[in-house]
């Protein structure tokens, strides 16, 4: 007769059987690989890692924040901390104090965590600081140390930790809190968002490959230059931009420029140039950094920076070699003829209407109506009018007529509605 045990034992046996092929699936399905693939938001992420500042992303639930940071670490071969921010005290991250045996003499020092002596221990690591927007008020400003200074306690962390931090929109937050302005300076914020094509090809077990960019040590002190004059030339030029505190607590949630958040942005022009990093993955570090508005100001900016020097382009007009990009040709014609204004001379006269000859002949006519305009007006009474502006006279007709007519069209279309 078989007794009650052994028939229980070999009723389960199968159930364990099955555990472990559901394993097996489970393991088939985790096997995924990578692939090189342009990723403006990961190239982004890496280079502000790179960096050594914090990093802040922002997305909605369910959009791939923690997944991003799980491959960028194992990627990297950093060993990844999880510190979900919401469900720490205070203490947590300033320390817990411990009394020892004279608190008179020694004083109380304040003990850090577990996770933050194992940073320390391991010397290197991936610090995540997941839904940054549900932690509290007190919360937050305990971090305030942990993020700029990197102290948790008595501890610091060594400089071979990275932080990066994951928050949802408060809309979209479970009891979300707006970040306070000073934690939110202290981040370099990025928007975080799905691409069709990553996805799917993720789910079928390829993903983009995280890796850190590489820097030209050959640049490495170009670099540094070149960042400093940039952003020290906007600020002299936007002197309001140095420090502005947005009105409304969401906006002062995010990016906004400060002191601070300039030399963020410094860093990364650096880290951007010695790595030859793409436009689009510097416009989201520098806009994530001092916001949209400032950003788009200093890459334009950047962009003036590279235009050739109007005293250079009137000693040689006939040599002068004038950028493809309209807006560009249109900046440098304006300085061009600008320079004139400033000192005002027959032959630089004529230079800059042979100037306006080329950018003619070289690209598209209607760049050249306001700057001829304004030359014109430039004329002393004892200049003759170059032969020069015969040959523009017809373009700048021309573009003045169309310009006219689709006015016109524009104001016809109006009036019928």
């Amino acid at each position: 007769m078989t007794s009650y045990a052994s028939a229980t034992l070999s009723a389960e046996q199968p159930d364990t059987a099955q555990l472990a092929v559901a394993d097996d699936l489970l393991t088939l399905l985790r096997d995924t690989t990578t692939e090189p693939r342009t990723d403006i938001q990961l190239e982004a992420l890496t280079l502000a890692v790179a960096a050594d500042l914090p990093v802040l992303l922002w997305g909605e639930p369910g959009i791939g924040k923690t997944a991003a940071l799980n491959q960028l670490a194992t990627a990297l071969n950093l060993p990844l901390t999880t510190v979900i921010a919401s469900v720490h005290e205070p203490s947590d991250f300033s320390g817990l104090p411990v009394v020892g045996d004279d608190p008179a003499v020694q004083g109380v020092p304040m003990a850090p965590p577990d996770w933050a002596v194992r940073l320390v221990r391991a010397g290197r690591g991936l610090l995540f600081l997941d839904e940054l927007s549900t932690a509290p008020p007190a919360v937050q400003a305990a971090l305030l140390r942990l993020v700029l200074e990197r102290r948790i306690g008595a501890l610091r962390l060594p400089p071979g930790v990275r932080i990066v931090a994951a928050a949802n929109p408060r809309s979209s937050a479970a009891d979300g809190w707006e970040l306070s302005p000073p934690l939110a300076n202290r981040f370099v914020h990025l928007q975080w968002t799905h691409d069709h094509d990553v996805v799917v090809r993720g789910l079928g077990g390829t993903w983009p490959r995280a890796a850190l960019p590489r820097l030209d040590p050959e640049r490495l002190r170009e670099a540094v230059a070149f960042a400093r004059r940039a952003v020290c030339a906007f600020l002299v030029a936007r002197p309001g931009l140095v420090h502005r505190l947005p009105e409304g607590d969401s906006r002062r949630g995010g990016a906004w420029p400060s002191p601070r958040s300039w030399e963020a942005t410094l860093r990364l022009l650096a880290f951007a140039t010695a790595a030859g990093s793409p436009r689009d993955v510097l416009s989201l570090l520098v806009r994530g950094t001092v916001g949209d508005g400032p950003g788009l100001e200093l890459l334009a900016s950047l962009d003036r920076m590279d235009l050739p020097d109007p005293e250079t382009l009137l000693a040689d007009p006939a040599g002068a070699e004038l950028p493809e990009r309209g807006d560009l040709r249109q900046a440098v014609l304006d300085g061009v003829v600008d320079a004139v204004r400033k000192r005002p001379e027959r032959a630089r006269w004529d230079a800059a209407w042979a100037l306006l000859v080329r950018a003619m002949e070289t690209g598209a006519p209607d760049v050249v109506v306001v700057p001829a305009t304004t030359l014109a007006s430039l004329r002393r009474d004892d200049w003759d009018v170059p032969a020069a502006v015969e040959r523009l006279a017809g373009a700048v007709s021309l573009s003045r007529r169309a310009d006219e007519a689709a006015r016109h069209a524009a104001r016809t279309a109006g009036a019928r509605r």
